[in-house]
């Protein structure tokens, strides 16, 4: 355990204006407090608590804040009180102290308490002093980094819970550093095989390739001195977990992977980073699509950097951050960089964001959502999601997060305009309404008189605004329709465990949901707001679990006319899992497109040919197609060892084409038969990883390839 005398120190070393007789003074209340308690390990308790504040003296944090690290537990696991810390150490710290006591006893992990009420709780909580969220996110930091001494199941809940709420706050906050660290210590716990698998393969390139970091790090230097930028180079290879999010995002294997390593260069000015960049860019090749300029475009939380990813003599991509010493620290620090200090003052950081107005943009808001679930998916949207900047005609900047589309850009200028939106135009150019928008992209939106929201915008739209001024208007013009959809979907979702969907059982659900009525509940299930498993589970948790009898084909969709047909369309291929969307055809029935469909662009137009479906929420047959464009090594055994592992992942294989043959390489579409896609997104990943297969996407025909139906 650090010695109080240890801990000063450390804040000295930054402050040397602390008063440290005051911290001392906290130290031994905290000891004398705790005494005779221990931790799962077996170490004195109070060994945490000063673990803790060693953390927050790497934020070069105020007093208040340490002291509060050292007492944060008093008032909650001792006989120490409220007005006992006011009176020994001032009425900041025992708010602070109070406020991480109240964080700590949110129980944001419990099954009762919706995810969605533990998040307003925790906003409220930082609204009032955001100092005590830096507080509870070091205390879950330090029991992260020793939580093998916990049981197992108890390692599991606090790992999840670490991975959904705090380690995305981190990030949210600007503390990247923290938010890796938490990630990959809770991906330990939950995936220790994963997490292992890619260090055997980092240990594996390591031999095979030599110290990269070193080699390009001096490659680096040397340009930037041949351009006369005095600047410092660090490089690393990016943490296990920040990989393993990489090869689910782009469905890559580990040896596509290609961004393994960082680098940052520190400037001394901000003229220096430009200049740096041209630097890096005349010796390697800057990757497309890869480069963000935070300098000019500030992220919220205050981070700044010019991003970009260049790609060496070998192909391999490294990914190169540049930005100045005041920068890093906000980087580094994020919204706490406003409390630290540097030599003794309070830091005077022109990027520093202010905490309190930080929180008040990001809440104001939210302020008027209509229900937690609400506000829930419009906070998640800001703490997870990177932002896009695009302009609307006059030249004004909207911002974004990443994967929005025309239809959110609509709305972020005004829910009226959203309303009337029947097109878009990117860069002069129409295009549709599900197209994701890219950085520095310039939007029009087209309205017309008399459009209203269709609910298929609730599939393209992903903004907490868009989403909710969508359902509200639905909710008023579909209403009765969404009911009716929804009886259907509960009859069908009861039935499949072997219950009826009586009035009372609805009244059941929608009081354990949480809802107004049955009514309502049904409303928001026919506008999928709600699935059906949401339903069964509130009130039978049991036969939730228990899925049943495969659901039958004839059955597989909600949503159609009593005797009406339904194909699959070719295009896209569907499978259970995915959103889906219903075109007529006369004489025809209903074909069913995934709503990112190439083809569904001809019938934007005809929206009286456009049906909402839902697939059934229960386990499917694995009977239905989808095709891979696989290329593999041209080696004996090679396609047999395919098969086998195609077979071991219980898809049976009904078609297989040679596309393209080459000396040392096939091409080939292989259709498979699978339960849904997330059985398909796994055979993918287990293909990806063998060695002799060079890709393997989905293959799906592009619109002009596609003959004209109907």
């Amino acid at each position: 355990m650090i010695s109080a005398e240890d801990l000063i120190a450390l804040v000295r070393n930054y402050n040397p204006k602390t008063n440290a007789d005051r911290i001392a003074r906290a130290y031994e209340f905290g000891l004398k407090m705790h005494e005779g308690q221990f931790r799962h390990s077996g170490e004195p308790y109070f060994s945490h608590p000063v673990a803790v504040a060693a953390i927050l003296t790497e934020q070069r944090l105020d007093d208040a804040t340490i002291i509060t690290a050292l007492l944060h537990d008093t008032i909650e696991d001792t006989k120490a009180n409220y007005g006992q810390v006011a009176e020994l150490f001032g009425e900041e710290v025992a708010m602070l102290v109070d406020g991480v006591t109240k964080l700590t006893n949110l129980q944001l992990s419990s099954r009762e308490t919706k995810q969605a009420e533990n998040f307003r709780k925790l906003f409220m909580a930082m609204s009032k002093d955001l100092r005590v969220i830096l507080v509870k996110l070091a205390d879950r930091l330090h029991n992260m980094r020793t939580i093998k001494a916990m049981r197992p199941d108890k390692q599991v809940q606090k790992a999840r819970e670490t991975m959904d709420i705090y380690a995305p706050l981190a990030g949210r906050m600007g503390m990247q550093w923290m938010r890796e660290e938490l990630e990959d210590l809770a991906f330990r716990v939950l995936n220790p095989e994963g997490r292992q698998s890619i260090i055997r393969r980092f240990i594996t390139l390591q031999r095979e390739t030599g110290d990269v970091i070193h080699r390009i790090t001096g490659d680096m230097r040397h340009e930037l001195e041949k351009a006369g930028i005095e600047a410092e180079v660090f490089g690393r290879a990016k943490k296990p977990y920040s990989i393993w999010r990489k090869m689910q995002e782009k469905d890559q294997g580990f040896s596509r992977l290609s961004d393994i390593y960082g680098f940052r260069i520190i400037t001394r000015s901000e003229e220096d980073c430009y200049r740096a960049l041209g630097a890096i860019h005349q010796r390697w090749r800057a990757v497309p699509g890869r480069f963000k300029d935070y300098i000019s475009q500030p992220k919220s939380n205050g981070y700044r950097s010019i991003h970009t990813t260049v790609s060496g003599r070998d192909g391999k991509r490294v990914e190169v951050q540049i930005r100045t010493r005041q920068m890093h620290d906000v980087a580094e620090t994020g919204v706490a960089a406003h409390w630290s200090y540097r030599d003794g003052v309070r830091s005077e950081n022109p990027f520093a964001v202010d905490p309190a107005k930080w929180i008040a943009s990001l809440t104001e808001q939210f302020d008027n959502e209509e229900d937690h679930e609400d506000f829930l998916e419009a906070v998640k949207l800001e703490m997870y999601s990177d932002q896009v900047f695009c302009f609307t005609p006059k030249g004004d900047v909207v911002k974004l997060p990443r994967g929005a589309t025309p239809i959110d850009f609509a709305y972020a200028i005004h829910t009226r305009i959203g309303h009337a939106c029947v097109g878009a135009k990117v860069d002069g150019i129409r295009v549709p309404l599900w197209t994701r928008l890219k950085n520095g992209q310039s939007v029009d939106i087209i309205t017309a008189d008399g459009q209203t929201p269709q609910v298929t915008w609730l599939e393209i739209a992903v903004t907490g605004k868009a989403r909710s001024s969508i359902r509200r208007a639905l909710r008023e013009v579909d209403r009765e329709r969404f009911i009716k959809l929804g009886r259907e979907l509960a009859r069908a979702a009861f039935e499949h465990v072997g219950r009826k969907a009586t009035d009372k059982a609805l009244e059941t659900a929608a009081k354990h949901l949480r809802l107004k009525n049955s009514e309502e509940l049904l409303a928001r299930l026919g506008s999928a707001e709600l699935t059906a498993h949401d339903v069964i589970e509130a009130v039978y948790p049991e036969l939730a679990k228990d899925e049943g009898e495969a659901v039958p084909m004839r059955r597989a969709v909600i949503g159609l006319e009593p005797g009406q047909s339904f194909e699959r369309a070719t295009c896209c291929q569907p499978l259970p899992g995915e959103r889906i969307v219903g075109i007529t055809y006369r004489g025809k029935g209903v074909v069913v497109h995934a709503i990112d469909c190439d083809r569904l662009g001809e019938f934007e137009n005809q929206p009286e040919r456009w049906v909402d479906l839902h697939w059934h929420s229960g386990r499917h047959q694995a009977a239905y197609s989808a095709t891979l464009d696989m290329t593999i090594g041209n080696d004996a055994g090679v396609l047999g060892r395919i098969c086998t592992l195609i077979g071991e992942k219980k898809a049976n294989i009904s078609n297989l084409e040679f596309v393209d043959r080459k000396p040392d390489f096939y091409r080939l579409l292989i259709d498979v038969e699978l339960r849904d896609v997330e059985q398909l997104h796994s055979l993918m990943l287990t293909l990806e990883a063998e060695n002799d297969v060079a890709s393997v996407e989905r293959y799906r025909e592009k619109a002009e390839t596609v003959a004209t139906a109907g």
